[in-house]
């Protein structure tokens, strides 16, 4: 059966069944997807990241699938109702609900009103009826009738529910109404009685119908919502008559009177039976789809955040903004360490700019600041407005810094392990400068989940969530690599084929012995076996060490080619890796082996060209619109630079330094018709965007990108 499921990925991904056979194999052998991705390209004819992880997906649910099939073998062959032709079409299907429509008859069920008629003997008579020859009904009837089933009434209704659950349990009745329900049901949802007025934020839900299968995700999301808080009624269904009309075309036979109970049996047992059923079925699949989609929009985002262009190792002064209780201050050196903490109060009620510009220019000159972040949040435009207004002696770069999650960071046992002697308010100065330095190695440290970039993302199932956030991190980092001496454990805990016990392990050796000189001391760390340090080694980074090779991003199984490639052209591997004219020089053929491949090579070449530079975009300034703090100070047609903060199936959010996003709906994007507003937009870009509505009461302002 294995080969079976291969041969079904390979189909639906369109990759070879050798492909499929190759990656579960790494797989079960305890590979990673981006180690398998990157230095396993030979065996996997070069499949990109993206297919792997769909490979590694799909086999999981064949797996699943499998243990399914045994089960309900087990239970059906108990029962002595395991025929060959049974168990070939059990092993033959593929999909979940056809496995379980197949099921559905063998199933052990409470007693129903089928059951309660077939104990009452009655079975004998719904096998004449639903045949629907030419009968005397109530003669037949009066065969059944005994001192529990005591009229001719009462034998029809029994033989008519006997016959409901028949044609409900029936495969091909099933399919033909999943094919309904999938091509012409609609979501309708209403209010429920007496909740208007509390559920007035679903009040475009109130009275509602869309057909299912164009209700965008975000929409079934939100009715879903509003049903699990008690606001709406919601149901899923095609048109009844229409359901009804194709089970009576399928199961009805002429016009005898048999026929006419078959047809009282077919609408009993559609609207009995199959309808909720497949409602239920139907609900799930589309919550599922729009969970998909919604885990899609978020794991888009959260990427492009996790890549968002780094600052690099600066000395950092940090602004936490406030008005009341002032802005918390931290200076950090060029590794994130805190070196300075304080508060100042340029802002109002307090107004003390004099003094708390004289602290900053001492800071900046005391602890050599290279750059200032100040964080988004409340006060964030007035304390770049006068952090901007400071004459600095030296150039000092400022920077606002979107600080969405930062108190979750500040709040977390992540913090409190870091500085157990500072309140969250100091943390969270920590957390923006360092986000600053590097978005990814900060943001790695709070639940993907609570960083604000996606839609209805605690409506989603939380598994699925979770499975594909973790993926994108460790994606990430080990797209970008890791510092080995100076990454947390959090973010190490990321890197392939280590985990948090073995991050916790490199910690400790590290703090006991010092950085590490070379990758291969990794092996000395406890727990450290060959399959881990093979898994881990390309991605960690080890900057002025002993081996030159050790910070790029050349695996250590493949430096004796680089050692050779040196040796053919009469340099060093570090004079090789510095000058790039003896690149051309190499023949990547005469190095192919039966281990390593032209990919291989050619990915050391590219290597040794940008030797451990970091992929992602170098930082860009930008300023908002002077004189544009609040919401207030905006106007219809007004004309604004902004910042993409989140976006969605909708639209995209956009900062204008307002404290308040405004939304580019998705018709605003672009004077093209847009489809997915990830084509148009990315997180962070700089747009420049118009004001087309503003309700300031209910802080809404509707942007657009369109004719400016």
């Amino acid at each position: 059966m294995k080969n079976t499921y291969l041969n079904r990925i390979s189909t639906e991904l369109n990759v070879s069944v050798e492909q499929v056979k190759v990656v579960v194999s790494l797989f079960d052998g305890g590979a990673t997807i981006p180690f398998i991705s990157r230095y396993r390209k030979e065996v996997t004819g070069g499949l990109d990241e993206v297919k792997i992880q769909e490979i590694f997906l799909l086999n999981n649910k064949y797996l699943e699938l499998h243990k399914r099939k045994d089960t309900i073998i087990k239970t059906i062959s108990e029962q002595g109702k395991l025929t060959d032709e049974l168990l070939f079409k059990i092993n033959n299907i593929f999909d979940s609900n056809e496995l379980e429509d197949l099921y559905l008859p063998y199933k052990p069920k409470r007693r129903t009103k089928g059951t309660i008629a077939k104990e009452l003997g009655l079975e004998p008579l719904a096998k004449k009826i639903i045949q629907q020859h030419s009968l005397d009904l109530n003669e037949l009837a009066k065969e059944y009738l005994t001192s529990l089933v005591d009229s001719i009434e009462m034998a029809l209704q029994g033989a008519r529910d006997i016959i409901a659950e028949w044609i409900s349990e029936n495969q091909i009745t099933r399919k033909k109404m999943r094919y309904l329900f999938q091509h012409e049901s609609y979501i309708f949802s209403s209010v429920v009685k007496g909740k208007d007025v509390a559920g007035e934020k679903f009040k475009d839900y109130f009275d509602f119908y869309e057909s299912i299968k164009k209700c965008p995700s975000h929409r079934i999301l939100a009715i879903r919502r509003g049903e699990n808080e008690g606001f709406l009624k919601v149901s899923i269904y095609p048109d009844g008559d229409d359901a009804v009309a194709i089970l009576e075309n399928y199961f009805v036979k002429g016009f005898s009177p048999s026929a006419e109970q078959v047809k009282i049996a077919i609408r009993d047992s559609y609207k009995r039976l199959i309808q909720p059923s497949l409602e239920n079925e139907f609900k799930k699949l589309s919550k599922e789809k729009a969970d998909e989609e919604a885990i899609k929009v978020f794991s888009n985002n959260l990427r492009q955040l996790l890549l968002a262009s780094p600052l690099g190792q600066k000395r950092i002064l940090a602004i936490d903004p406030g008005f009341r209780t002032g802005c918390k201050i931290v200076c950090l050196n060029e590794n994130g360490d805190l070196l300075y903490n304080n508060a100042i109060y340029p802002n109002a009620p307090q107004n003390d700019q004099a003094n708390a510009m004289q602290l900053i220019l001492h800071l900046v000159d005391k602890y050599k600041i290279e750059a200032i972040a100040i964080g988004n949040g409340t006060a964030g435009r007035e304390t770049e407005t006068f952090i901007r207004s400071i004459k600095f002696s030296e150039p000092v770069q400022i920077f606002m810094v979107n600080e969405s999650g930062a108190s979750v960071y500040s709040a977390s046992e992540i913090a409190r392990e870091e500085f157990p002697k500072h309140d969250i308010t100091v943390r969270g100065s920590v957390s923006i400068g360092r986000r600053l330095m590097d978005p990814l190695a900060e943001l790695v440290k709070i639940d993907a989940k609570s960083i604000g970039v996606g839609q209805y993302q605690h409506d989603v199932d939380q598994s699925k969530l979770k499975e594909n956030l973790d993926f994108v991190v460790e994606s990430c980092v080990n797209s970008v690599g890791v510092n080995l001496n100076t990454a947390s454990k959090h973010l190490l805990s990321y890197v392939s084929g280590l985990g948090p016990k073995l991050a916790q392990n490199i910690i400790e050796y590290r703090s006991e012995n010092g950085k590490f000189e070379t990758r291969t001391k990794l092996k000395e760390v406890p727990r450290m076996g060959a399959k881990a340090f093979e898994q881990a080694a390309g991605f960690l980074r080890i900057q002025q060490g002993k081996n030159i090779l050790d910070s790029t991003a050349v695996h250590p199984e493949s430096y004796k080619i680089v050692q050779l490639m040196a040796k053919d052209v009469n340099v060093s591997v570090a004079e090789l890796i510095k000058n790039k004219e003896l690149h051309s020089q190499i023949n990547i053929n005469k190095y192919v082996s039966e281990k390593i491949g032209l990919p291989t090579l050619k990915d050391i070449l590219k290597e040794l060209d940008k030797p451990g530079i970091d992929p992602r975009e170098k930082i860009k300034s930008f300023e908002f619109a002077e004189g544009v703090n609040k919401i207030e100070d905006l106007y219809e047609g007004m004309i604004l630079p902004g910042i993409v903060t989140n976006i969605t199936n909708f639209g995209a959010f956009v900062d204008i330094g307002v404290h308040q996003d405004g939304l580019v709906h998705i018709s605003h994007l672009s004077n093209k018709y847009v489809s997915n507003p990830q084509d148009v937009v990315k997180l962070s870009q700089q747009v420049v965007v118009k004001v087309i509505g503003l309700e300031a009461q209910r802080k809404r302002i509707q942007l657009s990108m369109k004719d400016i």
